[in-house]
C-alpha cells in the first residue's frame, strides 16, 4: 500500500514498497510542462529536462553523472509532457542511496553552463527535425494545433526551432527557480525501499534546498468549436498518414472511464472493431488504433492510422461509419466484458516493474492531488455500463465535435472537408 507524506516545506514523498522485487526507483516529478510556457519561452521544459544531466557543482561534466549510475547497472531518463517534468532512476535496491543522491542534485544544483546550453540547442533542433521527418509523429502534433490553436496546449512539447534558437540561459535560471520549488514537487519511490521513517529522513536531507516559493500557474485552456475541422499539410509519402476524432473528457469528468472503455472498443486491441474494420477486412493500413487522451483539462478520442493513398476515403468513411455505430447502438455483454479484462490485464502488466508504479502513482499526485490504487481503478472500470458507453459516444460524437488531421500528398481540402459526416 502506498504512502503519501507531506514535508514541512510543502514537499510531497510518495512511497510504494514492493514485494519480490530487487529493483529501487527514485522518479522527481516537477508539475510544470509546456503548458505553464509563453510563446517566447515555448520548449523550456524540455529543453531543461536535457540540459540536467550535463552537470551540477557536485558532478561537473555529463559523465561525471552518468557514471556512478552505468557502474550500478542503473537505469536513468528524463521526460517532458505538457503537465509535468520527470526525471528517475531505477536501479538494483542497493544503490538506492546513489539514485536520490544523483537525481536530487540534478535537480537542485544543476549548473546549466553555457556551452552545454549552445550544444543542447542544437540537439534539440535536430530532435525537432526527427519528428518533423516522421509524419506519424508529425500528424499528432498538427492534430494538438488544429484542436488548440495558439495557446499553450496547441504547442509543441519540443518548442519550435525559432523559440529553442531564442531560450537564454537566464530564461532557463528563471524557469527552474519558479517551477522547481517544493510546493510544485513531488518525490516517489517505489520497490524494494526503505522503511517509511527513513525514506522521509533521506528526503529531507537530500531536498533540504530546494526552494520554498510559489509556482507559476498555468492558463486555462480555451476550447471553441462549431463545425468540422481539418487540417491538411501536404507532403510526398507513399502512404498518408491521419488523426480523425473528437474532444472528450478531461481527468475529472465523470465519464472518464466509460470514455476510456469506448475508445478500447474501437481500436485498443487488434480484436478491436477498427483493428478488424481497417486492417484485417479492407487492408488499407499497416497501423490502426483509437485511444482516449486525457489531462487536467482537456480530452479527446482519436483514431489514428497510416493508410493507403488510394483508400484515404473510404478509411475515413469507415471510421466514421465505426463512431456513428458507437452512438445508436449498445454494446453487447461480450464486448463490454472483453474490453474491461483488456484494459485492466494490460494495466497490470504495466505496473509489474517499479519504475511503472513510481509514474503511476507519482503522476496522479501530480495531476490530480489524489491518489487512486489500481484495484479502486479497476473496480472503477467494472462499473461502466453499455449505458455509461452509450451515452459518453452520444455527447461527443457529434458533427460539429469532429477534427481531422492529414500529411499526404493531396490539396484538395473540400474533398475532405465532405467526409466528415456523423
Amino acid at each position: 500500500m502506498f504512502k503519501k507524506i507531506v514535508l514541512k516545506n510543502g514537499l510531497r514523498v510518495v512511497s510504494v514498497p514492493l514485494k519480490n522485487t530487487q529493483t529501487a526507483t527514485v522518479l522527481v516529478l516537477a508539475a510544470t510542462g509546456s503548458k505553464y510556457e509563453t510563446r517566447e519561452i515555448n520548449g523550456i521544459s524540455h529543453f531543461l529536462e536535457h540540459l540536467l544531466f550535463k552537470g551540477t557543482k557536485k558532478r561537473p561534466t555529463p559523465v561525471d553523472i552518468a557514471e556512478p549510475l552505468d557502474r550500478a547497472g542503473g537505469v536513468y531518463n528524463a521526460f517532458t509532457g505538457e503537465e509535468y517534468t520527470g526525471y528517475y532512476v531505477k536501479a538494483e535496491a542497493g544503490h538506492f542511496d546513489l539514485g536520490l543522491d544523483v537525481i536530487s542534485d540534478i535537480y537542485l544544483n544543476s549548473k546549466l553552463d553555457p556551452a552545454e546550453i549552445e550544444k543542447e540547442r542544437g540537439v534539440i533542433i535536430e530532435e525537432i527535425n526527427m519528428y518533423y521527418d516522421h509524419p506519424s509523429s508529425y500528424v499528432q502534433i498538427l492534430w494538438n494545433k488544429m484542436l488548440y490553436g495558439d495557446q499553450p496546449a496547441g504547442w509543441e512539447i519540443t518548442g519550435t526551432k525559432q523559440s529553442v534558437s531564442k531560450i537564454s540561459r537566464q530564461d532557463l535560471v528563471r524557469y527552474v527557480q519558479n517551477q522547481y520549488a517544493a510546493e510544485n514537487t513531488i518525490v516517489c519511490f517505489a520497490g524494494n525501499i526503505p522503511s517509511e521513517k527513513e525514506i522521509v529522513r533521506k528526503t529531507e536531507k537530500y531536498f533540504s534546498g530546494i526552494r520554498a516559493n510559489k509556482a507559476l500557474k498555468k492558463p486555462k485552456v480555451i476550447e471553441k468549436q462549431t463545425s468540422p475541422a481539418l487540417i491538411l499539410h501536404k507532403r510526398e509519402t507513399d502512404q498518408c498518414h491521419l488523426y480523425l476524432g473528437v474532444r472528450g473528457y478531461d481527468i475529472f469528468h465523470p465519464k472518464k472511464y466509460a470514455f476510456e472503455v469506448l475508445a478500447d472498443i474501437l481500436g485498443g486491441m487488434m480484436s478491436s472493431r477498427l483493428f478488424v474494420k481497417i486492417r484485417e477486412e479492407m487492408g488499407a493500413a499497416y497501423y490502426i488504433s483509437a485511444d482516449a487522451e486525457s489531462s487536467s483539462d482537456t480530452g479527446f478520442l482519436a483514431a489514428k492510422a497510416g493508410v493507403d493513398n488510394k483508400k484515404i476515403d473510404s478509411v475515413i468513411s469507415a471510421i466514421l461509419e465505426e463512431y456513428r455505430k458507437a452512438k445508436e447502438k449498445k454494446i453487447d455483454s461480450k464486448e463490454l466484458k472483453k474490453s474491461k479484462e483488456h484494459i485492466i490485464g494490460k494495466m497490470s502488466l504495466l505496473l509489474e516493474t517499479s519504475d511503472a508504479q513510481a509514474s503511476f502513482y507519482g503522476v496522479q499526485e501530480t495531476l490530480e492531488k489524489n491518489i487512486l490504487t489500481p484495484k479502486e481503478i479497476y473496480d472503477k472500470i467494472n462499473k461502466v455500463s453499455a449505458e455509461d458507453i452509450l451515452a459518453a459516444a452520444k455527447e461527443i460524437f457529434r458533427p460539429e465535435n469532429l477534427n481531422l488531421a492529414i500529411i499526404g500528398k493531396f490539396e484538395d481540402e473540400k474533398r475532405f472537408q465532405k467526409l466528415l459526416k456523423i
